[in-house]
C-alpha cells in the first residue's frame, strides 16, 4: 500500500505491525527494511517478534468461531497516520484473506494420550510475553465432549494463571472450578538459593527456604476464588525428605500437596489427584471472580497486578507510556485486561531474584496494543518478545548417531 501510492495515508514512521518467525534470532528484533533502491519500497524501521508473541496467534486463540475470527483480524491496528488515527487490517483489506488462511487451523487438533485419552492440543502463545492459553475453541468443545475439562496454563501461576483468569476466562465467560498448582522438589531447591548443576543433590534446607514461592502461587490462586491442590511432579532425584518437606509447607498453608508419579506410572501414578481433583470441582467452592474490573485505568490494572500477584511496591513507567496508556483509553480501549510481558524467573522483573521477593518496583518498558485480541501488552524490565540463544545452545548436542537415529533432544 504504502509503495502504490500510500492511499491510506500510512505514516511510515508509524507501523506498529511486526513480522514474526519461529526461531530466535536476536538480530532481528530491531531491523531497517526496504533498503536496496526504488524498487523495494520506502525504507523504515522494523522488527521480528518470535510467532508465539503474534497477535494472530492470540487472535486464533481467542476467537470463538470463524466470524468473530475475521472480525478480530480486521481490528488488527497496523499503523497510524500522521494525524494517529489508526489504519486497520480490514482497511488494508487483509482480514478476508487472514481468515481463509486460518479457516482450517481454527479447529482444534484431537490427539490422545498413551493411555488413549482425548486431547486437545491448540494453540501456542507463550505465558511469559503472550497470554499462555489454549484456544477458547478447544476448550468449549471439550466442555460438550466430556465430564471434565483440564487445561494448562504455561510459567508459573503468576503468569499463566493470572492471565487464564484474567483474560481468558474473562473474554470466553469461563468459570474454572478448581485449580492444579504443578510445583517440583527441584524448583522449591533453586528458589532456595541451589544452582542449576546441584539440584540433584539432597537439600532438605533449601526445599524449605524455596517454599515461600510456592507459598505465593498458592494465595494468589486464591485471590481468584478458586479452590486449588497442589501437584508434586515427581523426579527420580526426589528423596523422602525432601518431599515431605514440601507436604509439611503446603499443609502449613491449609492445603493439600499430592505427589504425582504419572513421568513414571502413568494414570495410576496421579489417580490420587485426579480424586482430589473431582472432589474440588463437585464441591462447588469456587467463587471465581477476575483480579480487576473491566473499568478501572489501565495503569490501574498494572499496578494491581504488580501489587496484589508479584507483592511488589508498584509499577514505574515513563511518561511516554502512560500517555499512551492514556490515549488507548480516550480512543476506547479503556476496558480491555492487560497482558503482562515478564520473565518466568521471578515475581520481579529480575530474574536472578527468587523465592517470593515484595516491595520491587515493576518498571513497564513499553506497551502495544493488540486491538484484535483485546487486550494491551505490558512489557516489563529486559523481557525480549524475539528471544535470542543462550551461549549454549540446545542445538550443540543434537546429532544423528551411526544407526541414522537423531540424538540429544532430551
Amino acid at each position: 500500500h504504502i509503495y502504490w501510492g500510500n492511499e491510506r495515508g500510512i505514516d511510515t514512521r508509524r507501523v506498529v505491525w511486526r513480522r514474526v518467525m519461529d526461531m530466535n534470532d536476536r538480530a532481528l528484533r530491531e531491523i531497517i527494511c526496504s533498503l536496496g533502491g526504488v524498487a523495494n519500497g520506502f525504507p523504515r524501521e522494523g522488527g521480528f517478534d518470535i510467532t508465539v508473541a503474534s497477535e494472530v496467534m492470540a487472535i486464533l486463540c481467542l476467537s470463538t468461531d470463524l466470524k468473530d475470527l475475521e472480525k478480530r483480524l480486521g481490528d488488527i491496528i497496523v499503523a497510524y497516520r500522521r494525524d494517529k488515527s489508526a489504519v486497520y487490517a480490514r482497511d488494508l483489506k487483509a482480514d478476508g484473506a487472514m481468515a481463509v488462511l486460518l479457516k482450517d487451523a481454527m479447529q482444534p487438533n484431537l490427539v490422545q494420550t498413551l493411555e488413549n485419552n482425548p486431547a486437545f492440543v491448540h494453540g501456542g502463545p507463550f505465558a511469559n510475553i503472550a497470554h499462555g492459553c489454549n484456544s477458547v475453541v478447544a476448550t468449549t468443545t471439550a466442555l460438550k465432549l466430556a465430564d471434565y475439562v483440564v487445561t494448562e496454563a504455561g510459567f508459573g501461576a503468576d503468569l499463566g494463571a493470572e492471565k487464564f483468569f484474567d483474560i481468558k476466562c474473562r473474554k470466553a465467560g469461563l468459570k474454572p472450578a478448581a485449580a492444579v498448582i504443578v510445583a517440583t522438589v527441584r524448583a522449591m531447591k533453586m528458589n532456595g538459593g541451589v544452582k542449576k548443576e546441584d539440584l540433584g543433590k539432597e537439600n532438605v534446607e533449601a526445599v524449605k527456604k524455596g517454599c515461600a514461592n510456592l507459598g505465593r502461587h498458592i494465595e494468589n490462586i486464591r485471590q481468584f476464588g478458586v479452590p486449588a491442590v497442589v501437584a508434586i511432579n515427581h523426579f527420580y532425584s526426589d528423596t523422602d525428605a525432601e518431599i515431605q518437606a514440601m507436604k509439611d509447607y503446603v499443609a502449613s498453608m491449609g492445603e493439600e500437596a499430592i505427589l504425582c508419579k504419572h513421568w513414571a506410572h502413568g494414570s495410576a501414578g496421579i489417580e490420587e489427584l485426579a480424586n482430589k481433583v473431582v472432589a474440588l470441582a463437585e464441591s462447588g467452592a469456587s467463587q471465581f471472580a477476575p483480579l480487576y474490573p473491566d473499568a478501572m485505568p489501565l495503569f490501574e490494572k498494572i499496578n494491581t497486578i504488580v501489587q496484589r500477584i508479584y507483592r511488589g511496591s508498584e509499577a514505574i513507567a515513563d511518561k511516554s507510556v502512560r500517555d499512551q496508556l492514556k490515549a488507548w483509553e480516550d480512543a476506547g480501549y479503556g476496558h480491555l485486561p492487560v497482558c503482562m510481558a515478564k520473565t518466568q524467573y521471578s515475581f520481579s522483573t529480575d530474574p536472578n531474584l527468587r523465592g517470593a521477593p515484595t516491595g520491587h518496583t515493576v518498571p513497564v518498558r513499553e506497551v502495544r496494543l493488540s486491538a484484535g485480541a483485546g487486550f494491551v501488552v505490558i512489557i516489563c524490565g529486559e523481557v525480549m518478545t524475539m528471544p535470542g540463544l543462550p551461549k549454549a545452545p540446545s542445538s550443540e548436542k543434537i546429532f544423528l548417531n551411526e544407526a541414522g537415529q537423531i540424538e540429544g533432544l532430551f
